[in-house]
């Protein structure tokens, strides 16, 4: 199923501007959560919570991976990850580096990747096997708060993002507290959408995936989101 949006893009009838007029509440059901990276974590807070008035809090580290985060809610199983290089870490595993060496260039905050939860991710890999889509995973994942609670997680990946439009997919450990559920609340996301040359196919793509989310035209591949606070709006991007 197309968003009233894409069916607007897709027939020529939108124009996106610099602000994107968009509709409101508009993001994928099964969206989790979306990662504004930065070079400098302390800046990145700084950054969102000057545009919303909400200020994240520091979530922890990241062993292996070179990284560290804050958290923010975006309202009921949904968060904003802020993260940036923990300046603790000088090397990481293999798996881990693309996403570091970027982290490590990006002195200005902008979304480089969403995550999204599709249930058991063990039966989840079994459909994409079985529609052919290649993957990695699933992989365990771990970190432990500032108040030592340790929160589990599993992970898979496409081995095909699309340039980083497409989510990674995550299953929340049973004993593990959502991050949305305790973050510093106040905000709520408004839109988030994916962005390409070619609507259409992207639909197509989704549709495979069992994903349902707004798709717009852009010259390039894209991830959009919109989040308002006490304060104002923040308007993010890839």
């Amino acid at each position: 199923m197309i968003s009233r949006r894409c069916f607007l893009a897709l027939s020529g009838g939108a124009v996106l501007a610099p602000s994107f007029l968009w509709a409101a509440e508009e993001f994928p059901a099964l969206f989790d959560h979306i990662l504004l990276g930065c070079s400098d974590l302390d800046a990145c807070m700084a950054y969102v919570e000057g545009r919303t008035g909400v200020r994240a809090a520091l979530g922890g580290v990241h062993p292996g991976r070179g990284t560290r985060n804050s958290l923010l809610s975006l309202g009921e199983r949904h968060y904003l990850e802020l993260i940036a290089p923990d300046p603790k870490q000088d090397s990481v595993e293999s798996f881990a580096a693309k996403q570091w060496n970027l982290l490590k260039e990006l002195k200005t905050p902008r979304l480089i990747g969403w995550a999204a939860h599709p249930g058991d991710l063990e039966v989840f890999a079994r459909k994409l096997r079985e529609s052919g889509i290649a993957f990695r995973g699933p992989w365990p994942g771990s970190r432990t708060r500032p108040d030592g609670r340790v929160l589990n997680w599993k992970t898979l990946s496409l081995t095909d993002d699309h340039d980083g439009i497409l989510p990674f997919f995550i299953e929340w450990g049973a004993g593990s507290l959502h991050p949305s559920a305790d973050a510093p609340a106040g905000c709520h996301l408004e839109r988030f959408a994916v962005a390409g040359r070619d609507p259409a196919q992207l639909s197509k793509i989704f549709q495979r995936l069992g994903i349902e989310t707004p798709i717009e035209r852009g010259e390039k591949p894209e991830l959009r989101a919109r989040m308002v606070g006490p304060n104002g709006t923040l308007e993010v991007s890839s």
